[in-house]
C-alpha cells in the first residue's frame, strides 16, 4: 500500500501534518493500546521513511523498492538506520543485547510520544515535597447543626521544624544550589532509540528534585524540615451540616519536606442520634403523649426543641392519635445558612392502666352517655 494511503495524508503533505497523522494512527493502532500490531508496523515503516526528508524524496521517486539499494548493514538495518519492522518479528527470537535494549526504551518512547506506556513523567521543582492529607472523622451532637461552631482537638502528624523553620539547614547555615541541575531540580538526558535521538527531563538524582541542599542539615529534623509532632487543630464547623459530609481545610494536613506546600485535612463529620428528635434534612420528628382528656376537650401542652428550651403546643379539640402537627421554624439550620426546617410533633393518645374510684366513675358515667 502506498506509504500516503496508509497515514491518511496527501504528497503534498507537510513534515507537521505527516508527524499528527502517524500520532493519531498509533494512538489507534498501537499493540498495548489492543490495536492491530501488523497495522500498527505498517504505519511506523511509512513514518519512518515519510519523516525523513531524503528518504521521503527517495520514496516519491523510486516507491517502495528504494531501501532495497542500500540494505547491507546487516540483520535489523536498512542501510538508513534501524529497521523496526525487524525488530518487532523477531524480538522473540534471542537477540543479542545490542538489539533487546531498543525494545527496553520501547516504553519510554512512546510514552513521550503518545502520553502512554512508562515514559518519564516531566518533573518539578517541588515534586516529593507536598505534605500527604489527613482524614479524621468526628462525632457532634444535633444541637451543634443550629449554628457555627468551633472544634479543637490534637493532631498527631508531621508538623514544621521549629529550629530550621522548615529549611532543612542548621541556623546560621546555608542552603546551596544543586550544582547538577543548577537549582531547578530536574536534568536532561539523551537517549538513543529506533526513531532516533530524543530528550527526556528526569529529577536530578544528585538533590532528588529539591535544587539544592543545606550546606549543613539541621540536627532536629535531619534535614527534612518536619518533625513528627501534636498540632492543636482548630477548625469552625458550618451550619447544617449532615453526617457523612466532609470538610476539607487546606494547609492542615501533614507538613509538606523542606518547606513544601502542607496537605490538606479533611473531617468526616458525624451526627450524633438524638434522645428525643429525630432528623430528615433540615427537618425535625419527634413523638408527644397527652392525656385522653386533652386530646378531647384540647389543651396547651409544653414540647422541647432543640435549642434546649420548651415551647407551647396547642393541641386542638377532638385530636385523634397518630395526628401531627407542624411547627414552623424549629427544625435544624439548613447548612451555611440561618434558614431552619420545621418541627413535626406526632401526638399518641395515652391510656392509664389504673384508675381511682372516682375516674373509673365519671369514666362510666361518660359511656353510659355514649361517650
Amino acid at each position: 500500500m502506498d506509504y500516503y494511503e496508509l497515514l491518511g495524508i496527501t504528497k503534498s503533505a507537510t513534515q507537521d501534518e505527516v508527524k499528527k497523522a502517524f500520532h493519531k494512527l498509533a494512538h489507534k493502532h498501537h499493540p498495548d493500546k489492543g490495536g492491530d500490531e501488523k497495522k500498527f508496523k505498517e504505519i511506523n515503516e511509512a513514518y519512518q521513511v515519510l519523516s525523513d526528508t531524503s528518504k521521503r524524496q527517495q520514496y516519491d521517486q523510486f516507491g517502495r523498492t528504494f531501501d532495497q539499494a542500500g540494505a547491507g548493514g546487516g540483520q535489523g538495518f536498512n542501510g538508513q538506520g534501524f529497521d523496526f519492522n525487524w525488530a518487532w518479528g523477531n524480538r522473540a527470537q534471542g537477540q543479542d543485547s545490542e538489539q533487546e535494549f531498543e525494545f527496553e526504551d520501547l516504553g519510554s518512547v512512546f510514552g513521550d510520544l503518545f502520553g502512554f506506556g512508562g515514559g518519564a513523567r516531566r518533573a518539578t521543582k517541588k515534586d516529593g515535597r507536598k505534605g500527604k492529607d489527613i482524614q479524621v472523622d468526628m462525632e457532634i451532637n444535633l444541637e451543634d447543626t443550629l449554628k457555627e461552631t468551633i472544634k479543637k482537638f490534637n493532631l498527631n502528624k508531621f508538623i514544621v521544624c521549629q529550629r530550621c523553620a522548615g529549611a532543612g539547614a542548621e541556623p546560621g547555615t546555608k542552603v546551596k544550589e544543586c550544582f547538577s541541575c543548577r537549582g531547578s531540580g530536574q536534568v536532561q538526558q539523551v537517549k538513543k532509540t529506533m526513531f532516533g535521538s530524543y530528550t527526556t527531563v528526569g529529577v536530578c538524582p544528585a538533590c532528588k528534585g529539591e535544587g539544592n541542599s543545606p550546606e549543613k542539615p539541621c540536627n532536629v529534623c535531619r534535614g527534612e524540615g518536619r518533625i513528627k509532632g501534636n498540632d492543636e487543630i482548630e477548625i469552625t464547623i458550618p451550619s447544617g451540616v449532615d453526617t457523612n459530609q466532609v470538610i476539607k481545610v487546606e494547609g492542615k494536613g501533614e507538613a509538606g519536606k523542606k518547606a513544601g506546600k502542607a496537605g490538606a485535612l479533611y473531617i468526616r463529620v458525624f451526627v450524633k442520634q438524638h434522645p428525643v428528635f429525630i432528623r430528615r434534612g433540615d427537618d425535625l420528628f419527634m413523638q408527644e403523649q397527652i392525656n385522653f382528656t386533652q386530646a378531647v376537650l384540647g389543651s396547651e401542652i409544653e414540647i422541647p426543641v432543640l435549642e434546649g428550651a420548651k415551647i407551647l403546643l396547642t393541641v386542638p379539640e377532638g385530636t385523634e392519635s397518630g395526628k401531627v402537627l407542624r411547627v414552623s421554624g424549629k427544625g435544624t439550620s439548613h447548612f451555611q445558612s440561618h434558614n431552619r426546617g420545621n418541627l413535626y410533633v406526632e401526638l399518641k393518645i395515652k391510656t392509664p392502666k389504673k384508675l381511682t374510684r372516682e375516674q373509673r366513675k365519671v369514666l362510666q358515667d361518660l359511656k353510659n352517655e355514649g361517650l
